[in-house]
């Protein structure tokens, strides 16, 4: 497969070549949440749709390790090949390869010693434990392979083979949703089934993205050991990728929990399909957002800073364009994304018109900011990258999303995303006036 020159090729035709994979690639992704949330709502009902929403957070959270180690390394990877550093670069990827070993291991070890802990944690209810049990064991024992999966796709993506990381998670996503159908409808598995079809579904795609280290174009070569200084560097670089996937998750955690202080059960259920929704908007967000990356990583090592110019402002128009659609689908459609996972109440659905429209508001403002941290990311301007991920991801909705309500009621947590992203959106413009 003919590799794109990220160096020589046309700024625009390069972009589109990553854009298409890309996207692919991370919406791809989502649909292994959102085919389990839809068999699940229409097989087994709102409580396993509860259940699976309770535990997005850790799936979340081994998404964002194998995204720390592979963005952050794959970025310093690219940096070094652009810098025409083969050497450093393999050093880079070695290191890479060990850390997210280590998270790996890490993760399932914890998780499964402190399973019971752990869904307390998270808000099961005991309405909601039987369906939370065996999805979430499943979840853990697979954990391994949602690390891999995120890893190995920034680096084959960085490796000029952006069309194999989409066929690989194409691939995976296909045989998660044929597995979901037979799991819970056919073999009546219920949600252990629908976490099964997940694992294997990724396991695929993890065997696919490997393939890619027997291609005469395979510049993923290990080197003998790891660097602690380069571990530093992958951190800090990955740090970013590692919240903004987290931060989801974190989000989702304080919203259940308000959720379930204020209205119960039932706002539970309206933020699971909200949250699922979402799910897909940032997954094409993220696409977007790295499709341009590792034309950026490449070009300012080579110092090619007009290239870099210009890929960041077709990065932003695309992710500006992306943000308004969406929007006004949610304000436009709020009663049929309703019924796209379950046959809601009239109670669940008078709730849900008035959250869709209210929380849509914010892909306007997330995709630009998405966008922005990954163009200071992929410079190697990991502080400003943090910076916007974390006051997005992290602060303003923590502190919004309790205080809103105290003055709107429930439509102030719906409302906290809005508010945080477009403040946000202020500070990253900021930024990239104060970077140009």
């Amino acid at each position: 497969m003919k590799q794109i020159d990220l160096l020589k090729s046309p700024v625009r035709k390069v972009f589109l070549n990553y854009l298409a994979p890309s996207v692919s690639a991370t919406l791809v992704t989502s649909i292994y949440i959102l085919a389990d949330t839809m068999m699940i709502g229409r097989g087994i009902g709102a409580e396993g749709i509860a259940a699976l929403n309770i535990l997005l957070p850790l799936y979340t959270a081994y998404y964002g390790f194998g995204m720390m180690c592979g963005i952050g390394g794959s970025v310093l990877f690219g940096f070094s090949r652009g810098r025409g550093k083969e050497q450093e670069a393999r050093r880079y990827f070695t290191t890479a390869l060990y850390m997210a070993a280590l998270f790996a291991i890490l993760s399932i070890s914890l998780c499964s010693l402190f399973f019971t802990p752990l869904l307390d944690f998270l808000g099961v209810t005991d309405a909601m434990r039987p369906y939370a049990v065996p999805y979430g064991k499943v979840l853990v024992y697979a954990s391994p392979c949602f690390v891999a999966s995120t890893f190995l796709q920034a680096f084959v993506r960085n490796d000029g083979s952006p069309r194999l990381a989409m066929a690989g998670v194409i691939s995976g996503g296909v045989t998660n949703v044929i597995l979901d159908y037979i799991y819970i409808y056919r073999m009546d598995w219920g949600m252990g089934g629908a976490a099964l079809a997940t694992a294997t579904g990724t396991t695929l795609t993890v065997l696919i993205l490997a393939s890619h280290f027997f291609s005469p174009d395979n510049h993923l070569i290990p080197v003998r050991q790891a660097e602690i200084k380069k571990a530093l560097e992958i951190l800090e670089n990955g740090l970013a990728s590692f919240i903004l996937e987290v931060s989801n998750g974190f989000v989702m955690l304080v919203f259940n929990l308000q959720l379930l202080a204020y209205v119960g059960d039932i706002g539970v259920v309206v933020y699971s399909i909200i949250s699922n929704i979402s799910l897909v908007v940032i997954s094409i967000s993220n696409g977007i957002s790295q499709a341009v990356q590792p034309l950026l990583s490449a070009n300012y090592g080579a110092g090619e800073k007009e290239r870099v110019r210009q890929g960041r402002n077709l990065g932003i128009r695309a992710a500006l364009g992306a943000g308004c659609v969406f929007t006004a689908i949610g304000l436009l459609f709020p009663v049929p994304l309703s019924y796209l996972f379950l046959e809601p109440t009239e109670e669940i659905l008078s709730m849900a018109v008035v959250a869709i429209r209210l929380y849509f508001l914010s892909f306007i403002a997330s995709d630009f900011n998405i966008m922005c941290g990954t163009c200071f990311q992929a410079i190697v301007k990991p502080k400003l990258s943090l910076m916007v991920t974390l006051l997005r991801g992290v602060v303003l909705n923590s502190i919004l999303v309790f205080v809103l309500p105290a003055f709107l009621g429930v439509n102030g947590i719906w409302l906290a995303v809005t508010v945080s992203e477009f403040a946000t959106a202020f500070v990253a413009f900021w930024f990239l006036r104060r970077e140009k």
